[in-house]
């Protein structure tokens, strides 16, 4: 069977803001180890500067009760949109999956903000999982930023 590109996508309405969403997660994504500790536990920066195209960030996060990393190249940061792109690099969620894109956008619908997460990825093994437990994370990580916001 032929190896095919994936998808996931979620949207989730967000009341604190479209705009502080995206300014938080762009420009200063090292605060999010203080806004979602539970979830994140560390941003840094490898290369270049916090939300500029071709900069690298580890992430130092929990997904499923067990702690994990993630090498990112951010790209395609899209003020206009809203946008940004992580593209895995290196960690652990390359152990499953070929390539994965994390895009994350903020749209205006009704008045309305909603902040949609799309995962593009590729399985390494046809058995493989796909990344529900990913797709969930990103969920609830809106969530919470939204409850601190709000706090």
């Amino acid at each position: 069977m032929a190896e095919f590109p994936c998808k996931l996508i979620a949207q989730v309405a967000f009341k604190a803001g479209g705009d502080v969403f995206h300014q938080l997660l762009a420009k200063k994504p090292q605060h999010l180890a203080n806004v979602t500790p539970g979830k994140i536990q560390a941003c840094n920066l490898h290369q270049g500067n916090y939300g500029t195209n071709g900069s690298v960030i580890q992430w130092n996060y929990t997904l499923d009760g067990k702690a994990q990393t993630a090498k990112q190249l951010l790209h395609d940061i899209d003020e206009t949109k809203k946008q940004i792109k992580f593209k895995m690099l290196e960690g652990d969620l390359l152990e499953l999956y070929k390539n994965m894109v994390l895009t994350v956008h903020v749209e205006t619908k009704g008045g309305v903000d909603f902040i949609t997460w799309t995962i593009d990825y590729e399985l390494i093994n046809p058995d493989n999982p796909h990344p529900l437990s990913i797709l969930n994370w990103t969920i609830e990580f809106t969530k919470d930023v939204e409850a601190h916001i709000f706090g």
